[in-house]
């Protein structure tokens, strides 16, 4: 069998074959998930944000200020333990329980579709889908619901009012 290029798009705008060493970037259903310490006190759950607090630790995160605001992605596993180190993840969709968003998002029966989460200035390692207007917190969306039960995260810089 034939090995055979596809063709892309060149740089003037017409089709060519696919140079050696060129490759394709296309988007995944993939979650990236990375592995990070636990940091507080407490367990943090799944669907919580987080925020580097040192080299290879997570803290939950909260849009009061700028350091707790700068956030990482959301915790991937179930729970991550004090002390212990668990999935954190960074973009694509990260799927939980109503249950568990309940717990995260303040709501009842999930996620609601469609709608943007933001990161919480009043409680740590929560989401609100009320974006923050007091001056000195940060507006920082997290993602986009797919249902109740699946978050698109979409972590943007945060912006200080």
């Amino acid at each position: 069998m034939a090995v055979k290029k596809p063709l892309v798009l060149g740089a003037n705008g017409k089709p060519q074959q696919i140079q050696s060493g060129d490759t394709i970037n296309v988007p995944s259903a993939q979650t990236n998930v990375v592995q990070a310490q636990n940091a507080e006190a407490g367990a943090i759950v799944i669907g919580a944000p987080v925020y580097m607090f040192a080299a290879g630790q997570v803290k939950k995160g909260q849009a009061n200020a700028a350091g707790t605001a700068n956030l990482l992605g959301l915790v991937y596993d179930v729970s991550i333990s004090n002390g212990a180190t668990g999935g954190i993840a960074t973009d694509g969709v990260l799927t939980a329980t109503t249950t568990q968003w309940d717990a995260v998002a303040g709501t009842t029966g999930g996620l609601t579709f469609g709608t943007t989460y933001f990161l919480d200035p009043t409680t740590s390692g929560k989401i609100t889908s009320t974006p923050p207007t007091t001056v000195g917190q940060l507006v920082v969306a997290i993602g986009v619901a797919l249902s109740t039960t699946d978050l698109l995260i979409d972590i943007e810089t945060e912006i200080l009012l």
